[in-house]
């Protein structure tokens, strides 16, 4: 690819230092910016970062002044409001300028966990059973609901408020937590059945035309024998909890052949039916009977250098600096309009 113009798009608190040469990373919040600008720059590209807070004005002027081919869009919220960063894409799009990852329509069905499980049942796509209880409405558990069940955020990714916890087995451990997702994260919660088996994650790159990475598995085998088998945020980000408890994540080994088609398919179907695009990372959990359950979609997935979606897009033989090469490929030819 010719160099290009990047404006690369950051929320305001994850900057990236211009020189870090020399030092870890690894513990930095803006590791992954970090990654793709300085890889970006080493391929040959101008990358002008600008952090995003809750105006939209600058984004305007830097476009204006700098005049890049294509924003690289790494925000996960806008004015603290994780579902926002949908707005800002939509105002991309109204600018017409290029962007990389999901659009907005893909980034609004997706983030609603409820109206994108809706979809998926509705294109008969395996999901656990589930309820929404919005803040302000009293909890009241559907007979059809059966335990143990597990509570999150309707809305927000990255194993936010999940931990041990979360996974209840009678109705006041369930007031109880859902109560504290409706407080302490100020969204509505999802309850859905809590599904025993193994958690594997599928990287997609495409528009139209769609790659399936190599198949992931997040390893809970190092967990005490009393604890749930989740990705808890402690889990998630706690570099010390995961080298006490042996967690690792790699290539998944020994599927049927049967579930691994099975798999392709399912992931093609949720990405196509929630309107994705770009890139984007589906959530499975595979019970012991092989059926498949899809817990969710997640656009615009993590994508530092050395985690998931990285190390199986280079397991495909797509290294680090052509994975962000082929999201930009993939950024200018995407047309909005698409979508109709």
């Amino acid at each position: 690819m010719k160099p290009l113009k990047v404006l690369a798009l950051v929320d305001e608190n994850l900057v990236p230092p211009d020189d870090w040469a020399g030092k870890d990373t690894v513990d930095q919040p803006w590791k992954t910016e970090f990654d793709v600008v300085h890889t970006l720059r080493e391929e040959g590209h101008q990358v002008r970062v600008l952090g995003v807070g809750s105006e939209l004005s600058p984004i305007r002027r830097t476009i204006d002044e700098f005049q890049p081919r294509i924003a690289f869009n790494l925000i996960e919220a806008f004015a603290d409001v994780a579902t926002f960063d949908q707005n800002v894409v939509a105002y991309l799009e109204l600018l017409r300028l290029s962007y990389t990852g999901c659009n907005s329509r893909g980034l609004l069905l997706a983030r609603d966990k409820g109206i994108s499980k809706k979809i998926l049942h509705y294109h008969r796509i395996g999901v656990a059973d589930f309820e929404v209880f919005p803040r302000g409405r009293r909890v009241r558990r559907p007979r059809r609901l059966e335990f143990p069940l597990i509570v999150k955020s309707l809305t927000l990714d990255a194993s936010i408020g999940i931990s041990q916890a979360s996974v209840v087995d009678d109705d006041e451990r369930l007031v109880e937590r859902v109560r504290f997702i409706h407080e302490s994260l100020e969204t509505d919660a999802l309850v859905e059945e809590y599904i025993e088996g193994r958690e594997l994650y599928v990287g997609v790159l495409g528009n139209e035309r769609l790659q399936l990475l190599p198949v992931w598995e997040l390893d809970f085998s190092g967990l005490p024998e009393e604890s749930r088998k989740i990705a808890t945020e402690r889990l998630k980000w706690s570099l010390a909890y995961q080298k006490k408890h042996h967690i690792a994540s790699g290539p998944a080994k020994d599927l049927p052949p049967e579930v691994d088609k099975d798999l392709a398919s399912v992931c093609k179907r949720v990405y196509r039916n929630l309107r994705l695009s770009g890139y984007a990372r589906i959530d499975i959990r595979l019970r012991d009977d092989g059926r498949v359950f899809v817990m969710e979609a997640n656009p615009n997935p993590q994508l530092a250098y050395g985690e998931d979606f990285a190390e199986s897009a280079e397991k495909a033989g797509l290294e680090y600096g052509p994975l962000l090469e082929r999201i930009l490929g993939l950024g200018l030819r995407w047309e909005p309009r698409a979508l109709g």
